[in-house]
């Protein structure tokens, strides 16, 4: 299922924004290593990069097509293709750092203790995540699937993201961890144009499902959908749609 980098990229200001919030709560002066696991189209690294000027950075992507558009502007990352639930640093790592990626990978309780593993002595494990699988975006999804001929197909993709409520991960990293930062935030996003909450899960959680099914299934199934979402996130008198959207954040130190 490739990735759309331009489709992906057209929400691009407030996908940014987490990851920035993220990145202001790192407190590492001088890391060696720094990579940016599911670095997607670079934007976000090429910001690490700027941030840490004499650190090695590198931006980890299973995408072929993310990364041919990370590449595409001359900097001094290293991007490298690999499924980050495999992937290892060629050292211990002072920066680990994952905006909105890890939520694509299951068995947290395994991949986020193997992560901290990877960190150098007092190294930092920075992760932003959606938590918002449970919002009409989503739960609309679901129940599109199960609404038209497509559903037998489709089920097994419509899983729910496998990322936990904070105890979660504090049961998980706080026995493993020197401090441990846990917050959520939701952001309002205001969007513009047609029906948008549509146009941003199709660069997201959609994307499996439409990727799944053959013409005209596919825009039968995306006119459903968009359809139903109209519904739940009508315009405002200004013509721009709000878009409450949850996301987790958790900053590891590791022991030193």
């Amino acid at each position: 299922m490739p990735w759309d980098p331009t489709l992906y990229s057209a929400f691009a200001q407030p996908r940014l924004r987490p990851a920035l919030d993220l990145l202001a709560r790192i407190d590492a002066g001088h890391p060696r290593l720094v990579a940016d696991l599911g670095c997607g189209t670079g934007n976000v690294t090429r910001i690490l990069a700027d941030r840490w000027h004499d650190a090695t950075i590198a931006g980890i992507d299973s995408s072929p097509e993310m990364l041919s558009a990370a590449s595409a502007q001359p900097s001094r990352i290293r991007w490298g293709k690999a499924d980050i639930a495999h992937w290892r640093p060629e050292r211990p790592a002072d920066v680990l750092f994952s905006n909105a990626a890890l939520q694509w990978l299951d068995g947290h309780e395994t991949l986020f203790p193997r992560l901290v593993a990877q960190l150098a002595p007092r190294g930092t494990l920075a992760v932003q995540m959606p938590h918002n699988h449970y919002a009409a975006s989503h739960a609309v999804m679901a129940d599109t699937v199960e609404a038209g001929p497509w559903a037998a197909r489709l089920r097994p993709l419509a899983r729910r993201f496998p990322v936990n409520d904070p105890d979660f991960y504090y049961e998980v990293l706080a026995p493993l961890v020197d401090s441990l930062d846990i917050w959520e935030t939701e952001y309002l996003h205001v969007l513009e144009g047609d029906n948008p909450v549509v146009q941003w899960t199709m660069g997201t959680a959609l994307r499996p499902l439409l990727d799944a099914l053959e013409e005209p299934e596919r825009s039968e199934f995306l006119a459903e959908y968009s359809r139903r979402i109209a519904d739940c996130y009508p315009p405002h008198a200004d013509g721009k749609t709000l878009f409450p959207f949850r996301r987790i954040f958790i900053v590891a130190k590791a022991r030193g």
